[in-house]
Protein backbone atom coordinates (compact mmCIF):
# COMPACT_ATOMS: atom_id res chain seq x y z
CA UNK A 1 0.00 0.00 0.00
CA UNK A 2 1.58 3.28 -1.09
CA UNK A 3 -1.41 5.59 -0.78
CA UNK A 4 -3.82 6.34 2.10
CA UNK A 5 -7.03 4.35 2.43
CA UNK A 6 -10.23 5.89 3.82
CA UNK A 7 -11.54 3.91 6.79
CA UNK A 8 -14.28 6.26 8.01
CA UNK A 9 -15.62 9.68 7.06
CA UNK A 10 -18.50 12.00 7.82
CA UNK A 11 -18.96 15.76 8.19
CA UNK A 12 -16.89 15.79 11.39
CA UNK A 13 -14.12 13.20 11.01
CA UNK A 14 -11.86 11.66 8.41
CA UNK A 15 -10.01 8.49 9.39
CA UNK A 16 -7.47 6.85 7.12
CA UNK A 17 -4.90 4.06 7.02
CA UNK A 18 -1.50 5.77 6.81
CA UNK A 19 1.07 4.15 4.52
CA UNK A 20 4.69 3.77 5.66
CA UNK A 21 6.97 6.71 4.95
CA UNK A 22 4.28 9.38 5.14
CA UNK A 23 4.51 12.24 7.61
CA UNK A 24 1.28 13.14 9.40
CA UNK A 25 2.31 16.79 9.63
CA UNK A 26 5.11 18.76 8.02
CA UNK A 27 8.70 18.90 9.23
CA UNK A 28 11.92 20.46 8.00
CA UNK A 29 12.13 18.00 5.08
CA UNK A 30 9.23 19.76 3.38
CA UNK A 31 7.86 16.39 2.21
CA UNK A 32 4.18 16.07 1.37
CA UNK A 33 2.11 15.02 4.36
CA UNK A 34 -0.98 13.02 5.18
CA UNK A 35 -2.61 16.31 6.19
CA UNK A 36 -1.90 17.74 2.72
CA UNK A 37 -3.43 14.65 1.17
CA UNK A 38 -6.54 14.85 3.38
CA UNK A 39 -7.06 18.52 2.59
CA UNK A 40 -6.78 17.88 -1.16
CA UNK A 41 -9.15 14.90 -0.88
CA UNK A 42 -11.86 16.94 0.89
CA UNK A 43 -11.39 19.89 -1.44
CA UNK A 44 -11.79 17.77 -4.56
CA UNK A 45 -14.61 15.53 -3.31
CA UNK A 46 -16.83 18.38 -2.15
CA UNK A 47 -15.59 20.98 -4.64
CA UNK A 48 -14.77 23.35 -1.78
CA UNK A 49 -13.41 26.80 -2.64
CA UNK A 50 -10.64 28.40 -0.59
CA UNK A 51 -8.99 26.76 2.40
CA UNK A 52 -10.25 23.46 3.81
CA UNK A 53 -10.21 22.87 7.57
CA UNK A 54 -8.67 19.53 8.46
CA UNK A 55 -6.42 18.82 11.43
CA UNK A 56 -4.86 15.61 12.79
CA UNK A 57 -5.96 14.70 16.31
CA UNK A 58 -2.84 12.58 16.95
CA UNK A 59 0.26 11.42 15.11
CA UNK A 60 2.07 8.28 14.04
CA UNK A 61 5.81 8.10 13.45
CA UNK A 62 6.86 8.26 9.81
CA UNK A 63 7.70 4.54 9.40
CA UNK A 64 4.55 3.41 11.26
CA UNK A 65 1.31 2.49 9.49
CA UNK A 66 -2.33 2.49 10.54
CA UNK A 67 -5.25 4.57 11.72
CA UNK A 68 -4.95 8.35 11.85
CA UNK A 69 -7.91 10.54 12.83
CA UNK A 70 -8.49 13.99 11.36
CA UNK A 71 -11.07 16.48 12.53
CA UNK A 72 -12.96 18.39 9.85
CA UNK A 73 -14.36 21.05 12.19
CA UNK A 74 -12.98 23.04 15.11
CA UNK A 75 -15.72 21.61 17.34
CA UNK A 76 -14.77 18.00 16.64
CA UNK A 77 -11.06 18.85 17.00
CA UNK A 78 -11.60 20.31 20.47
CA UNK A 79 -13.68 17.34 21.56
CA UNK A 80 -11.41 14.68 20.05
CA UNK A 81 -8.38 16.31 21.64
CA UNK A 82 -10.22 16.10 24.95
CA UNK A 83 -10.94 12.41 24.42
CA UNK A 84 -7.27 11.66 23.78
CA UNK A 85 -6.09 13.71 26.74
CA UNK A 86 -8.72 12.15 28.97
CA UNK A 87 -7.66 8.65 27.90
CA UNK A 88 -11.17 7.96 26.64
CA UNK A 89 -9.96 6.44 23.38
CA UNK A 90 -8.98 2.77 23.35
CA UNK A 91 -5.93 2.17 21.12
CA UNK A 92 -4.71 -1.19 19.84
CA UNK A 93 -1.54 -1.76 17.84
CA UNK A 94 0.02 -4.77 16.16
CA UNK A 95 3.77 -5.32 16.09
CA UNK A 96 6.16 -7.93 14.80
CA UNK A 97 9.15 -8.11 17.13
CA UNK A 98 12.43 -9.98 17.28
CA UNK A 99 12.38 -12.70 19.91
CA UNK A 100 9.54 -13.59 22.23
CA UNK A 101 8.31 -11.43 25.11
CA UNK A 102 8.57 -12.91 28.58
CA UNK A 103 6.07 -13.14 30.13
CA UNK A 104 3.82 -13.59 27.11
CA UNK A 105 1.29 -11.12 28.53
CA UNK A 106 2.28 -8.18 30.65
CA UNK A 107 2.47 -4.48 31.43
CA UNK A 108 5.45 -2.22 30.82
CA UNK A 109 5.93 0.94 32.87
CA UNK A 110 8.86 3.27 32.20
CA UNK A 111 9.77 6.93 32.29
CA UNK A 112 10.62 8.19 28.83
CA UNK A 113 12.79 11.13 27.90
CA UNK A 114 13.24 12.26 24.31
CA UNK A 115 16.37 13.81 22.84
CA UNK A 116 14.91 16.13 20.17
CA UNK A 117 18.29 16.76 18.56
CA UNK A 118 18.84 13.05 17.88
CA UNK A 119 15.10 12.27 17.57
CA UNK A 120 15.47 9.30 19.89
CA UNK A 121 13.79 8.40 23.18
CA UNK A 122 15.23 6.57 26.17
CA UNK A 123 13.27 4.56 28.72
CA UNK A 124 14.21 4.51 32.40
CA UNK A 125 12.98 2.43 35.32
CA UNK A 126 12.62 5.48 37.56
CA UNK A 127 11.49 9.09 37.06
CA UNK A 128 14.07 11.81 36.58
CA UNK A 129 14.68 15.08 34.80
CA UNK A 130 11.97 15.86 32.26
CA UNK A 131 10.99 12.22 31.75
CA UNK A 132 7.30 11.28 31.61
CA UNK A 133 5.63 8.06 32.67
CA UNK A 134 4.80 5.61 29.87
CA UNK A 135 2.49 2.62 30.32
CA UNK A 136 1.43 -0.08 27.91
CA UNK A 137 0.02 -3.59 28.03
CA UNK A 138 0.90 -6.30 25.54
CA UNK A 139 0.01 -9.87 24.66
CA UNK A 140 1.66 -12.47 22.45
CA UNK A 141 -0.58 -13.50 19.54
CA UNK A 142 1.76 -15.84 17.62
CA UNK A 143 5.40 -16.96 17.53
CA UNK A 144 7.44 -18.29 14.60
CA UNK A 145 10.99 -19.49 15.29
CA UNK A 146 12.54 -16.10 16.11
CA UNK A 147 9.81 -13.49 15.72
CA UNK A 148 6.54 -12.74 17.46
CA UNK A 149 3.26 -11.08 16.56
CA UNK A 150 2.25 -8.95 19.52
CA UNK A 151 -0.82 -6.87 20.32
CA UNK A 152 0.00 -3.64 22.15
CA UNK A 153 -2.37 -1.43 24.15
CA UNK A 154 -0.74 1.88 25.08
CA UNK A 155 -2.28 3.80 27.96
CA UNK A 156 -0.09 6.85 27.37
CA UNK A 157 1.21 8.49 24.21
CA UNK A 158 4.87 9.36 24.68
CA UNK A 159 7.32 9.92 21.80
CA UNK A 160 8.38 6.57 20.29
CA UNK A 161 6.81 4.90 23.33
CA UNK A 162 5.95 1.48 21.92
CA UNK A 163 9.21 1.28 20.00
CA UNK A 164 11.49 2.03 22.94
CA UNK A 165 9.51 0.09 25.53
CA UNK A 166 9.49 -3.12 23.49
CA UNK A 167 13.18 -2.66 22.81
CA UNK A 168 13.89 -2.52 26.55
CA UNK A 169 12.58 -6.08 26.95
CA UNK A 170 14.82 -7.27 24.10
CA UNK A 171 11.98 -7.35 21.59
CA UNK A 172 12.79 -4.59 19.10
CA UNK A 173 10.22 -4.06 16.37
CA UNK A 174 11.04 -5.64 13.02
CA UNK A 175 12.78 -3.11 10.78
CA UNK A 176 13.34 -0.56 13.56
CA UNK A 177 17.07 0.11 13.27
CA UNK A 178 16.81 3.07 15.64
CA UNK A 179 15.77 0.84 18.54
CA UNK A 180 17.82 -2.28 18.09
CA UNK A 181 16.56 -4.33 15.15
CA UNK A 182 19.62 -5.38 13.11
CA UNK A 183 17.96 -5.46 9.67
CA UNK A 184 15.63 -2.99 7.89
CA UNK A 185 12.36 -3.74 6.15
CA UNK A 186 12.70 -3.45 2.37
CA UNK A 187 10.23 -0.55 2.24
CA UNK A 188 11.94 1.26 5.17
CA UNK A 189 8.84 0.79 7.31
CA UNK A 190 8.83 -0.72 10.76
CA UNK A 191 6.35 -3.45 11.60
CA UNK A 192 4.19 -1.39 13.93
CA UNK A 193 0.58 -0.75 12.92
CA UNK A 194 -2.21 1.24 14.59
CA UNK A 195 -4.85 -1.44 14.20
CA UNK A 196 -7.97 -0.39 16.14
CA UNK A 197 -9.52 2.68 17.77
CA UNK A 198 -12.64 2.73 19.95
CA UNK A 199 -14.26 5.97 21.07
CA UNK A 200 -17.49 7.91 21.35
CA UNK A 201 -18.11 10.06 18.28
CA UNK A 202 -17.41 13.67 19.38
CA UNK A 203 -20.65 15.03 17.87
CA UNK A 204 -23.00 12.13 17.12
CA UNK A 205 -22.21 10.39 20.44
CA UNK A 206 -22.20 7.01 18.69
CA UNK A 207 -19.78 4.28 19.80
CA UNK A 208 -17.23 3.80 17.01
CA UNK A 209 -14.98 0.78 16.55
CA UNK A 210 -12.60 1.42 13.67
CA UNK A 211 -10.16 -1.21 12.40
CA UNK A 212 -7.72 -1.64 9.55
CA UNK A 213 -5.26 -4.44 8.89
CA UNK A 214 -1.64 -3.93 7.84
CA UNK A 215 -1.16 -4.47 4.13
CA UNK A 216 2.56 -4.17 3.42
CA UNK A 217 4.72 -7.17 2.56
CA UNK A 218 6.66 -7.00 5.83
CA UNK A 219 3.67 -8.55 7.64
CA UNK A 220 3.61 -11.67 5.45
CA UNK A 221 5.06 -13.99 8.10
CA UNK A 222 1.89 -13.68 10.20
CA UNK A 223 -0.66 -13.01 7.44
CA UNK A 224 -3.01 -15.82 8.47
CA UNK A 225 -3.09 -14.72 12.10
CA UNK A 226 -3.62 -11.07 11.08
CA UNK A 227 -6.45 -11.91 8.69
CA UNK A 228 -8.31 -13.58 11.55
CA UNK A 229 -8.33 -10.26 13.41
CA UNK A 230 -10.32 -8.56 10.65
Amino acid sequence: MNHPEIVYEDNHLLVCNKPPGWLVQGDRTGDRTLTDWGRAYIKEKFDKPGNVFIHPVHRLDRPVTGLVVFSRTSKSLERMTGLFRGKKISKSYLAIVDGKPEPETGELRHWIQKDPKKNVSKAYDHPGGSSKEAILKYELLAFDVRRSLVAVYPETGRPHQIRVQLSTIDCPIQGDLKYGCPTPNPDKSISLHAFKLEFLHPVKKEHLVLKCLPKTDSWGLFKNHIDELG
